[in-house]
């Protein structure tokens, strides 16, 4: 049950954090954020909620988001700005589709703040950066040994551990300062699956309340929804006894999954979990997460995940993860990542104010080879993005474009061909083989193709994330003003195989024949159509 408004006012007024009944508030409708924010941690420090989220190989990589309320979140900044210490992280000797940063673990501990992940590349290592502002500069620590789905804890005692794995949770302790897993410290398995785990068991989030450990993770029994289950112990090492914490189904889709719990430092607890969302990726929902009996019970008082959700209001403004961007300035937007590391040498904001100019580099053979493909996510439960480009410094086998990016991808592509321009509306599908994710071509599917004869070209595409949807639609003006449609609407999907994220607009321009050619972008507009209900409405 929940705790009597009594109850929550003492406690609240206790912590300094007074909430009256005529205090505003943010009501939230679910999904939170629906846009692609897998394997969420968010912690509080001060006034602000701060959350890390997997973008895999794009850079610069390991976003961090913040909000002072819950709903209004943004892009604060980056983690790292490239991985360097692999070939693939350039597209040379393979690439790393649906690996790099993954699953990200954030603390705060003695004024720092703490991230660890663990690539699913090789060699099998961990990164450890920490940071005084999460928003500014952060600094390498360590590389360690390799924690699948990881959780970093600092204990009351200032010992540092690591859980981590697949099936069986094991627990390490670390060196003081991280630098290693520290010489005879904790290591050993404190979860072993039991009859009913059959199949998934990972991304684990540990939270300590009471004096209590707690092991939230995602499981998935075979022939059964996925979930989220919850082990609590009165020692970190165990023994760790189970409850089923969150089992529902929610908008039309089977199951929410994976995901951290938090509180506002008043004691008002909260879950962020993912859902497997289709086209558009992982989408975050927002619930309640009531202590009962000792056990963080998620969802509702029915143990689902609620439609709206009410949490305390501030001074912030709504904001979307996504943006306009006219690119006046002389540093790129934060909303914008590349596809693996990106060749500095080969784009610039300045060289023509006002405008991004992507340089062909390398002669590559198809989109997914191609460095400097610049994007940004999509969101439901529709979002439109539209560029103009000046396509006129483009050189024989160039291909330029905007498309809907994923390993299916949907693509409106300006090709020079023989001293033509033709925009191409297809399909491309890319093969990955081995380990090192080497790409062996791809399967393109061309629908239509129009002769330009104009230097700028005006590239639309209106993406439907709602229920049973997942398309896109693609349309071309050649004077910004009359738009023409083009090609066959494209079902977008969440590829588990090949990228492992959700769709998004990407910007592309590469070389086939001979380097040397660019474009000019001069801007990127973006709009996102509302839920039906307000994604976030204020009470005062």
């Amino acid at each position: 049950m929940r705790k009597s408004l009594l109850l929550t006012l003492a406690l609240s007024m206790m912590s300094g954090g007074i909430r009256l009944a005529s205090a505003p508030t943010v009501r939230i409708s679910n999904p939170m954020i629906w846009a692609d924010v897998p394997d969420p941690d968010v912690i509080h420090v001060g006034d602000w909620y701060y959350m890390v989220s997997t973008t895999m190989h794009l850079m610069p990589g390991c976003p961090v988001m913040k909000s002072r309320n819950l709903a209004d979140w943004e892009i604060a900044g980056y983690v790292f700005d490239r991985i360097e210490d692999n070939p693939r992280y350039d597209l040379l000797e393979g690439s790393v589709y649906g690996r790099g940063q993954w699953a990200t673990s954030l603390r705060y501990a003695d004024g720092r703040f703490y991230v660890l992940f663990s690539p699913n590349d090789q060699p099998y290592r961990s990164f450890v950066y920490t940071a005084t502002d999460p928003a500014g500069e952060w600094t390498l620590v360590s590389r360690c040994d390799h924690f699948h789905d990881s959780s970093l804890f600092f204990d009351d005692d200032g010992r540092v551990y690591v859980f981590s794995g697949s099936g069986t949770i094991k627990l390490k302790e670390l060196e003081h300062d991280l630098s290693a897993v520290k010489k005879d410290g904790i290591d050993m398995a404190v979860i072993v699956p039991d009859e009913e785990e059959t199949g998934l068991l990972e991304g684990s989030r540990v939270v300590k309340h009471d004096g209590k450990y707690y092991i939230l993770a995602i499981s998935w029994p075979q022939g059964k929804p996925r979930r989220q289950v919850c082990y609590r112990a009165d020692h970190i090492t165990g023994p760790y006894e189970k409850k089923v914490i969150l089992q529902s189904q929610f908008a039309g889709f089977p199951y929410v999954g994976q995901g951290c719990i938090v509180d506002d430092g008043a004691d008002n607890w909260w879950g962020v979990i993912f859902q497997d969302r289709g086209g558009v990726g992982r989408v975050l929902t927002l619930m309640p997460c009531t202590w009962e009996e000792g056990w963080p019970m998620l969802g509702d008082e029915n143990r689902e995940v609620p439609a709206e959700v009410e949490v305390a209001s501030s001074d912030s403004a709504h904001t979307s993860l996504s943006a306009t961007d006219h690119f006046d300035s002389p540093t790129l937007a934060v909303q914008w990542q590349w596809n693996h590391n990106p060749d500095n040498s080969r784009w610039s904001l300045t060289e023509r104010p006002g405008h991004l100019r992507l340089h062909t580099g390398r002669v590559v053979g198809n989109l997914y080879e191609a460095p400097n493909t610049i994007s940004q996510r999509m969101e439901g439960p529709e979002c439109h993005g539209c560029v103009k480009i000046d396509i006129s410094h483009m050189k024989d086998g160039d291909v330029a474009g905007f498309g809907a990016f994923n390993g299916h991808s949907g693509l409106l592509s300006v090709k020079k061909e023989n001293g033509r321009s033709y925009l191409v509306s297809h399909s491309s599908v890319v093969n990955l083989d081995g380990n090192e994710k080497v790409i062996v071509g791809t399967d393109d599917t061309e629908e239509e193709r129009v002769l330009l004869k104009k230097r700028n070209i005006y590239l639309k595409i209106d993406a439907d994330f709602r229920l049973g949807q997942d398309m896109a639609y693609f349309s071309y003006s050649l004077d910004g003003d009359k738009w023409i449609e083009i090609g066959k609407p494209f079902k977008m999907r969440f590829d588990y195989k090949r990228l492992f994220m959700g769709t998004r607009f990407a910007i592309y321009n590469y070389a086939t024949v001979k380097p040397g050619g660019y474009v000019d972008i001069d801007y990127f507009e973006y709009s996102k159509t509302p839920q039906s209900t307000d994604m976030v409405s204020y009470n005062h």
